[in-house]
């Protein structure tokens, strides 16, 4: 005969409770699988889509810099118009590259993460003790600097 509520125990309570907590869980967890599968699968097709496109957009320049050699090979010789539009690219390149290595320079790091991580390790830690020392990954090298030296 089953109980009501009231006469039920404390214990098979909690175990009604555990039991119906674990299979929310896994439900919730196989939610998440799902959605990531379609997720998933959505931003591979996505990718693959851009990386057509910039294939085709690098067919496209190759051709427009065979296109502006040959309109200026039209006022002066071959090698020289080609010759222009290669020192074009190359110093689009240079600037490039110039640009990317400001922008690496100016890289903080990860000064919050590093001084939260200080902070929750002085939490952990009783009062008086010290806290372990992470090991060494490599003591044979030198940390790397903010110069990259």
């Amino acid at each position: 005969m089953p109980q009501t509520p009231e006469e039920e125990s404390l214990g098979s309570l909690v175990a009604q409770a555990s039991s119906h907590i674990s299979s929310l869980i896994r439900s919730e967890i196989e939610l998440a699988k799902a959605e990531f599968r379609f997720d998933a699968k959505r931003v591979g097709t996505a990718v693959g889509m851009f990386a057509a496109a910039a294939f085709m957009a690098h067919l496209c320049l190759i051709l427009a810099s065979f296109t502006i050699g040959y309109a200026l090979a039209q006022v002066m010789p071959h090698w020289l118009a080609f010759l222009i539009v290669t020192v074009f690219y190359l110093l689009v390149a240079g600037l490039l590259v110039f640009i990317g290595v400001r922008r690496l320079k100016g890289l903080a790091g990860m000064k919050r993460t590093t001084r939260s991580i200080k902070d929750l390790k002085e939490i952990a830690t009783p009062d008086g003790e010290q806290a372990p020392a992470l090991p060494a990954l490599n003591p044979d090298r030198e940390p790397v600097t903010r110069d990259g030296a």
